[in-house]
């Protein structure tokens, strides 16, 4: 359980906010399609999400979790998916049971949100405006915005920063075991959803501070810590 009301709320996008592996998966398979390379499928694109664009593509040339190294053909690969992802960044994605009601429970309770990310900015805001809440976010930072990235704490820093708030008042809500290294190592407290691209594993075992079904349920968990 939480044990103090945070001052900001920040929330992981892919698997948190957005069940975006439909149009990423599609924009995998046509890129791998288009260099002559079997399709990889939604399954697989699934587990590879997380770690940013560039760690995708890799992942998607290799069918490696960790690739070493730059793979063949990866000059060529990226720039095409990016350009793919784009023009369909938003066919199939959609938000998540309760994400749309739940920001607006705690916009209207006078909670400071964010969205941190590490995917790309040209795909992040378009995508959460499409979906109809980006206007819901006091701040957006993304993959490129930063020099460092999740599970690294520093965007989470920033993010503090920009707010002018102890990272103790901060809280990271997110999907996987990347958003609660980069919460713990950053001194935010961390809830997780279980409906995220974590693994495949429960998220209770990645040690969140609670887990909540729907981020409707976050104003009365935040009540309590009150």
């Amino acid at each position: 359980m939480l044990d103090r009301t945070p001052e900001l709320i920040a929330f992981d996008l892919d698997g948190t906010l957005v069940d975006s592996s439909p149009d990423l998966a599609a924009a995998v398979d046509a890129m791998l399609g288009r260099l002559g390379l079997p399709p990889a499928g939604e399954s697989r694109v699934k587990g590879w999400i997380g770690n940013g664009v560039d760690m995708l593509v890799k992942r998607a040339l290799t069918g490696e979790m960790w690739p070493q190294g730059e793979p063949a053909r990866f000059a060529e690969a990226l720039p095409m998916f990016m350009d793919l992802y784009e023009a369909n960044v938003c066919n199939r994605s959609r938000l998540f049971p309760g994400v749309a009601e739940g920001l607006k429970l705690l916009k209207a309770a006078g909670f400071r949100l964010a969205c941190v990310t590490n995917k790309h900015s040209r795909f992040t805001r378009p995508l959460l405006d499409r979906l109809g809440v980006l206007h819901d976010m006091d701040f957006v930072g993304c993959g490129d915005q930063f020099e460092k990235h999740k599970p690294d704490p520093y965007p989470l820093l920033k993010t503090a920063e920009f707010f002018a708030v102890e990272p103790s008042r901060g809280l990271m809500v997110g999907d996987s075991a990347n958003d609660v290294k980069a919460a713990r190592a950053a001194g935010f407290m961390v809830v997780c959803v279980p409906y995220g691209y974590h693994g495949g594993n429960g998220v209770e075992c990645l040690g969140p501070d609670a887990v909540v079904s729907s981020l409707t349920e976050l104003p009365a968990l935040l009540k309590k810590a009150a």
